[in-house]
């Protein structure tokens, strides 16, 4: 069965299908922090979401990150190894993308397995 959440007239900020939690892309909450502070503030709504869905961080299966300067890949990559699940770390993928707010600097997509 097929589940949205958080249903807005543009997106959804997750769906469930067969017990796999598919994330909408997270941007920063506040877009006058540096990288470290947006990717941080990013990772945090995700940790939310996921503990929402039934699942966490250790159970992602793959994760999309987009930086608006491959410039600020250190700093994110700082943020990111302070918070993924170590022995879990999944597949990713970075890529330097033009984002929706010039502000952003990060946006990341996450999909994740619930918990059994």
């Amino acid at each position: 069965m097929l589940q949205r959440f958080h249903v807005g007239p543009r997106l959804s900020e997750y769906a469930i299908f067969n017990k796999v939690v598919y994330l909408a892309g997270q941007v920063p909450e506040d877009s006058s922090q540096d990288i470290v502070g947006q990717t941080q503030n990013v990772l945090t709504q995700i940790d939310r979401l996921l503990e929402e869905a039934g699942s966490d961080k250790s159970r992602i299966l793959m994760c999309q990150i987009f930086i608006s300067d491959m410039a600020n890949m250190a700093g994110m990559n700082q943020a990111w190894d302070a918070w993924v699940a170590q022995g879990n770390t999944p597949p990713r993928a970075t890529v330097e993308a033009k984002l929706a707010n010039p502000e952003w600097l990060v946006e990341i997509v996450v999909t994740a397995a619930q918990k059994e």
